[in-house]
């Protein structure tokens, strides 16, 4: 397609370029970064020069906001290492520095504060021997990552640990933050019905489930009082069963609606609105599953799980791949882009919050749809930026899509294990490997630049 033929009319008052106004954050633009990023960071916590370089270029491509992913309040919580944490003061000053570099851009930064629960790639040297903590003592049916339920008193300290991240992200000087309650990380494993089989007050009926969040939201909004801004990412539908049939259904979209409820009762000045249980999942992210990069690089996970060596044989060995192809896409959306919007609608007709939805946008056309017929009041773009970073200011120069969109084929996600997080479609590079290694490099190159200034 001609750049010509993928401009749409400009519109001086496009709502996709109209302030979004929260109950204490105003931002320029519907157009949100959502919560991906790689192992750039050092290996014990600290932030580094590489991870400003990366986070600036969607500053520049003219996102409105951007919303870090998944910064650990404690090493237990960890996903990935070599991923900047909040768990200490000492981290305050890296993301005061951040936020800075990222506000000379008209550019809001929201940190996601989580816990990875038993959802743990890859613990590190620091949990080498510690079982991961969760809402149960049931590993999960895909990667087979070994967990422990939760005493009270433990419950008692990661709320603790959520609400001195809070106070640290306040004192940076950050925006906001984001609770991440979706995906399978550590409050999806308290609120699904699927995964949380405890008896005790934190387990059973809805409000039981949920009770973990709402105490954290009430320990969050304590210690940075009522004035600063506070969303949550929440997973509208579980799709427990998507992968492996005879699995539970998990939470629905109804009892997600009444959480969403009880989340602004709380407080909450905004919900993100995702889907699925876990991640990866069939439905997130959408797209295709790329096996030759899993085989590649799966391999790290190998000691994670009790699941992970049959997993492994499954995307090394001819015979299965296509077995494993249709398990994991027989579910797949259709189409990809705005799949989620029926349930953000659902939620944002029962709550007075801004409502943000993500779930593979990339066409301005569609996201203007989705904000003018109520579906949703913004909308956050993770793989798709990836691929083209200035999307946001393409949009504004009138191009109703980049020319070379992303392909949904998610490679980068799971090239994210071992190397660099960026596009590794090289047909989106005509084939030009070397190209293609360029681009991802890139924010490397420009942080050892400033390094040596």
């Amino acid at each position: 397609m001609s750049d010509q033929m993928n401009k749409s009319k400009i519109n001086p008052k496009d709502i996709l370029f109209e302030p979004l106004r929260f109950r204490n954050l105003t931002v320029k633009n519907r157009l949100m970064r959502s919560n991906i990023s790689g192992r750039i960071d050092n290996y014990n916590g600290s932030g580094s020069e590489a991870r400003i370089c990366w986070e600036e270029k969607f500053a520049r491509g003219g996102a409105g906001v951007l919303i870090s992913s998944h910064v650990p309040i404690n090493v237990r919580g960890r996903i990935l290492p070599n991923y900047a944490m909040i768990d200490t003061d000492e981290r305050i000053p890296f993301w005061r520095e951040l936020g800075k570099r990222i506000h000379q851009y008209d550019c809001k930064y929201i940190l996601q504060i989580s816990h990875s629960g038993r959802q743990q790639d890859m613990g590190g040297i620091e949990n080498q021997g510690k079982i991961a903590l969760s809402s149960t003592s049931k590993s999960d049916s895909f990667h087979g990552f070994r967990c422990k339920a939760m005493s009270r008193k433990e419950i008692r300290e990661v709320i603790k640990q959520f609400a001195q991240a809070a106070r640290r992200v306040k004192a940076a000087g950050l925006d906001g933050i984001e609770l991440h309650s979706a995906n399978g990380y550590l409050f999806t494993q308290f609120l699904s019905s699927a995964i949380n089989d405890r008896k005790d007050e934190y387990g059973g009926n809805l409000k039981n489930r949920a009770r973990f969040l709402l105490e954290v939201v009430a320990a969050v909004r304590k210690e940075v009082g009522n004035n600063f801004h506070l969303q949550a990412k929440i997973s509208a539908v579980d799709y427990s069963n998507d992968l492996f049939f005879w699995e539970k259904k998990g939470t629905t979209l109804e009892e997600s609606i009444q959480v969403c409820k009880w989340l602004e009762q709380s407080g909450v000045d905004a919900l993100h609105i995702s889907t699925g249980n876990s991640f990866g999942h069939p439905k997130n992210p959408g797209g295709d599953f790329p096996m030759y990069e899993a085989a590649n690089n799966y391999g790290v996970m190998l000691p994670s799980g009790i699941h992970t060596s049959r997993n492994m044989h499954f995307f090394r060995n001819p015979w299965l791949q296509p077995l494993f192809k249709f398990l994991w896409s027989r579910n797949k959306p259709q189409p990809i882009e705005g799949f989620i919007l029926p349930h953000a609608k659902a939620i944002k007709k029962q709550v007075h919050i801004p409502v943000i939805c993500t779930g593979g946008f990339q066409t301005a056309s569609v996201i203007r749809k989705a904000i003018e017929d109520g579906s949703c009041d913004a909308v956050s773009m993770a793989r798709t930026l990836l691929a083209n970073p200035d999307l946001p200011n393409m949009f504004k120069r009138g191009n109703n899509k980049a020319p070379k969109p992303c392909t949904y084929c998610n490679k980068c996600l799971i090239n994210v294990l071992q190397h660099p997080l960026g596009c590794y479609d090289v047909s989106r590079f005509n084939g030009d490997e070397k190209k293609m290694m360029k681009e991802v490099m890139a924010f490397y190159d420009e942080a050892e630049k400033r390094s040596f200034k």
